[in-house]
């Protein structure tokens, strides 16, 4: 029957808005795997080299306000085929889940309607698309590399492409960044990590993977200029959540939602555009859909051509959500999160706060301690400051590992790090009930489970596609080990200090 819903849907959809008569444009979308804003040049960072990003937004659209729907991989990159939030695809809100098969991905919707589609290595995951019915991964036939598919695709047919690159995701190999030339004492340490030479030197590591990703797309863009092509496609460069460290991915702070993201499509952008509207990744999908012609009505994202042709769309503020990132606390349990932005404040609302956001004190055989940040040796430092906060400094364990209250306020033009919490000052009053009824708001209109039952546990009970079972260990005498292990013993092998 779901097979059957599929077909009807992309029938009716081909039928109702017809192919454009003039010539479809190509669509080219280069996804990162874990970076944030702003790390790019074009944004103002004086260490990172992003000549390819920076190109496309001199040639198009810079957008300085662009969020992921969910800051973890297989929720993202859902609702980026889908147009839909996380709460609305069901089992696909959470990370390691069965793909959603309710509702067509602009792929499906795009290959019914004439396009020749393809992907290369991280297109929608991780996870199982197999179960839900494809044949293939959701974001396009895999093939080996962009030159693969163009060689495969026949002469004349419009085209859509997904290139997934896993960097900057960890692990790194230590000292790379160091080794190209990026300076230590050029780096802005962000407020919520320890401001020693180490973490600075593990935060070059991740800016020499985000310069490899920005080659590599430099690379498919040159194929494109090869062929003739490049003008008449729409080429989307970003990342589907934010940088692997602690207080950043699978949180909905700036660091883990806020995406860097740039657009060329000379046809409906001007070159220098910047644009400062918020932008969720639901709008991809209705905006590729837009761009050949065809409806879009099934999604909850807006276009985005209207936007950039000076149309005002209702774009001053985003909405963020989180559940289940890893499974890192016993019985599998989600760490529930719903949340509102616009230009002065974040508002977080947590409504299962007895539970650990970063995972429980508790050891996964794969994962570790706190689970839900991935292991760096930034982690291992900020664990190893548990209980040793300075008077009138902050407390960088509690904010990275620590339990949450159930509302968070955040004054994002004077704390652009999110470290002081509002939510109780009676001077915030006001503006913290006006952001939780627009929060409730939108739960309501776009059928938030948690809006009826903010305890609901159907995330809680969605299968995790990996078979990992929970064992508890001593993380304490875990730390030292790390330390001379590869890849963290490399740094003091290597000479940059970790302490």
């Amino acid at each position: 029957m779901k097979n059957l819903y599929f077909l009807l849907s992309l029938l009716f959809l081909a039928s109702f808005s017809g192919i454009s008569q003039t010539k479809q444009p190509n669509i080219l979308f280069l996804i990162a795997d874990d970076w944030s804003f702003p790390h790019a040049g074009v944004y103002g960072d004086q260490v990172v080299r992003t000549p390819t990003f920076d190109r496309l937004a001199a040639e198009g659209a810079l957008f300085t306000n662009a969020y992921t729907a969910s800051p973890s991989c297989s929720p993202s990159r859902a609702s980026v085929l889908t147009g839909r939030y996380p709460h609305q695809n069901g089992d696909g809100g959470n990370l390691w889940s069965e793909f959603p098969n309710a509702n067509p991905t602009y792929v499906q919707i795009l290959e019914a309607n004439g396009y020749f589609t393809g992907s290369t290595r991280k297109g929608w995951g991780p996870g199982e698309f197999q179960v839900t019915g494809f044949s293939h991964n959701p974001a396009g036939k895999s093939f080996e590399d962009f030159e693969s598919f163009l060689t495969e695709r026949p002469k004349d047919q419009p085209f859509t492409f997904w290139f997934g690159s896993t960097d900057p995701h960890r692990e790194y190999v230590p000292n790379t960044g160091i080794q190209t030339g990026m300076k230590l004492q050029d780096v802005t340490v962000p407020g919520f990590f320890p401001d020693n030479d180490c973490v600075r030197n593990d935060i070059l590591d991740y800016y020499f993977e985000i310069e490899r990703f920005d080659r590599e797309a430099g690379q498919l863009i040159a194929m494109l200029e090869k062929l003739g092509e490049l003008d008449n496609t729409i080429i989307v460069m970003t990342s589907d959540n934010g940088m692997p460290f602690p207080r950043a991915k699978a949180n909905l702070y700036d660091f883990g939602t806020r995406m860097p993201l740039a657009i060329r499509w000379p046809e409906k952008v001007k070159s220098g555009t910047v644009v400062n509207d918020f932008v969720n990744f639901v709008d991809f999908a209705p905006s590729f859909v837009a761009a050949a012609g065809l409806d879009q009505n099934s999604m909850s994202g807006q276009s985005l051509w209207p936007l950039l042709a000076g149309e005002k769309q209702d774009r001053n503020q985003v909405f963020l959500e989180r559940e289940r990132h890893a499974n890192v606390r016993k019985g599998n349990l989600s760490y529930p999160m719903r949340a509102i932005r616009n230009q002065d404040y974040l508002y977080i609302w947590n409504p299962m706060p007895e539970r650990n956001p970063a995972g429980n004190p508790t050891v996964h055989q794969s994962v570790g301690q706190y689970g839900d940040v991935d292991h760096s040796i930034t982690k291992f430092l900020i664990m190893e400051m548990e209980g040793k906060a300075k008077p009138g400094q902050p407390d960088l364990f509690q904010l990275s590992f620590g339990q949450r209250p159930e509302e968070e306020l955040y004054d994002v033009k004077k704390d652009p790090y999110q470290l002081n919490n509002l939510a109780a000052d009676p001077a915030f009053a006001e503006v913290k009930t006006a952001l939780r009824h627009q929060l409730v708001t939108w739960m309501e209109e776009t059928n938030d489970p948690r809006f009826k039952d903010p305890r609901s546990t159907f995330w809680d009970q969605v299968r995790y596609t990996p078979d990992y079972q929970m064992k508890d260990l001593d993380w304490k005498k875990q730390i030292e080990e790390y330390r001379i292990m590869p890849p963290f013993g490399k740094y003091a092998k290597e000479g940059i200090p970790c302490s």
